[in-house]
């Protein structure tokens, strides 16, 4: 029987990751691992693997398990190889010849045309590269599958061609998926860990449901954590009021009990541990409002490529006040596009079929977060380009989850998580009444990602957005306009676009 067992696993890096990890994974569990930016998925995903040993605890695999783990980055060397050579190369060396055939049959499982096989990785989308080290990893065999941050880079079509591949090809396998793609977890999951610092928590349940139980667990712990705090305070009252009797009266054994009962309150402070906060780093935005209710006019727009090909019309669109609408399409539509067009307008620049009131100031996110200087510091990045000062500056990066050490370095040296929270942190700065955001909850965790759609709410931002998330779209989206046949139209909701990518190869 394929399993991977861990008893009382823990890790600690600077910090203490996670302690106490006892559970086995067996075949046709589908774990969806949960925590915040930095939380330890990727370290516990590569103790499960064997790349790295845990600082306590034993990780065991039965014997001769084949355990497979899909990380997130697409080595350098593969980038110049055509998508067949690169999942080839995956076999060893003494397997392509004889066994080159299960690459194709790989390719067919994922919808890989005929064509695309032949195309450089370079040449290929962020979630078709996505998809073929998922594929070199599946090449091989494995008997365990570890996933992670597998729909990063992903659009929908291929978001659901992965979910449905997951169901069949890996249902009675152990399964391990670090995401923060709440519906994606819901949709191949069975069980849930949300790791943590201290108690980590294991449910029998997909992502939303065990999220409900953790709330509950959460809420018991804070009330007991309270009521051993008055308890203790209450010990410690009576110890004092009895050792002044004591001291008062000569009473050696009032003393003696007084003693003991700060003894037995000292146990309970030391028992009792603060309820778990997830503490990713504060998000918030910022609205600088305007009197105008039209905040931007299309009219028999054409957008086209940066080379001026083709890619749709817009016969009339108003963005009102208070508007947050998605913009919805396959692949390669225009979505990404018409932002920077939108973009492009909103600076002043002239774009035809394109009126901007004058009163709109414009926050701009790119899915790349193409924004952000890598060589730059995210310290000198915020008080040069804002006139905060360093001590402004260093308790904003403080509060966004930027720990001191990490404010001087570069910003190419900080984690993708970071990064899109400096995005969003010089967004709020820039004190926008307009946001236009392409794949904003890219890299954020969950945590994050209903931080966002809190802030946006509360402030009550006119947005422009383009998202692969279907359960952010869902939480915030007062509009939807689909790309479709050439032209772009409004739709009443985005499930029918959803259904269709659903049905649909990528």
């Amino acid at each position: 029987m394929a399993s991977i067992s861990l008893r009382n696993v823990g890790v600690i890096a600077t910090s203490q990751l996670f302690e106490n990890l006892s559970l086995v994974i067996g075949e046709g569990d589908r774990i969806g691992l949960v925590a915040g930016n930095g939380g330890g998925k990727t370290t516990l995903l590569r103790c499960l693997a064997g790349q790295i040993e845990p600082t306590l605890g034993d990780v065991v695999r039965s014997r001769g398990l084949r355990v497979g783990f899909v990380e997130q980055d697409v080595p350098t060397p593969l980038l110049d190889l055509t998508l067949h050579e690169a999942i080839r190369r995956a076999l060893p060396a003494t397997e392509r010849e004889s066994d080159g055939w299960r690459v194709d049959v790989v390719l067919d499982e994922f919808d890989a045309s005929l064509a695309m096989r032949d195309r450089p990785l370079r040449a290929l989308s962020g979630g078709w590269q996505r998809l073929a080290l998922i594929a070199r990893v599946w090449v091989r065999q494995p008997d365990a599958l570890l996933l992670d941050e597998p729909t990063n880079h992903l659009d929908l079509a291929k978001l659901f061609i992965l979910e449905a591949w997951l169901k069949t090809a890996t249902r009675t396998m152990p399964v391990v998926i670090a995401s923060h793609d709440r519906d994606f977890l819901d949709a191949c999951t069975n069980r849930t860990l949300f790791l943590r610092p201290g108690t980590s928590h294991f449910f029998a349940l997909p992502f939303s449901r065990a999220r409900q139980s953790l709330a509950e667990v959460d809420a018991a712990g804070e009330a007991r954590l309270e009521k051993d705090l008055k308890e203790a305070k209450r010990l410690r009252r009576n110890a004092n009021e009895l050792k002044n009797i004591g001291i008062n009266s000569g009473s050696d054994l009032l003393t003696v009990k007084a003693k003991y009962l700060r003894q037995r309150a000292e146990a309970i402070e030391d028992a009792a541990r603060p309820a778990h906060k997830e503490r990713p780093g504060k998000i918030q935005l910022s609205s600088s409002g305007t009197h105008a209710k039209v905040l931007l006019t299309l009219e028999n727009a054409s957008i086209t490529t940066p080379v001026g090909d083709p890619l749709f019309r817009v016969a009339k669109l108003h963005v009102f006040q208070g508007d947050r609408i998605f913009v919805l399409g396959r692949n390669g539509s225009g979505k990404s596009q018409l932002l920077r067009l939108l973009h492009k307008a909103m600076s002043g620049i002239e774009v035809s079929g394109m009126r901007v009131s004058p009163s709109s100031v414009t926050g701009y996110s790119d899915q790349d977060l193409s924004q952000l200087p890598l060589k730059v510091s995210p310290l000198d990045f915020i008080s040069g380009r804002f006139n905060l000062g360093d001590q402004r500056s260093k308790a904003l990066l403080a509060a966004a989850g930027f720990p001191i050490e990490k404010q001087s370095k570069p910003i190419a040296e900080t984690s993708f998580g970071q990064r899109a929270r400096l995005a969003l942190l010089a967004l709020r700065l820039t004190e926008p009444n307009f946001y236009l955001l392409d794949e904003p909850t890219n890299h954020v965790d969950i945590a994050g990602q209903e931080a966002l759609e809190a802030e946006i709410l509360e402030q009550g931002a006119t947005c422009v957005l383009v998202s692969h998330d279907r359960h952010f779209v869902r939480a915030i989206g007062t509009r939807f306009l689909l790309i479709e046949n050439g032209n772009l139209g409004e739709v009443d909701s985005p499930e029918g676009f959803f259904k269709s990518m659903s049905e649909l190869p990528a």
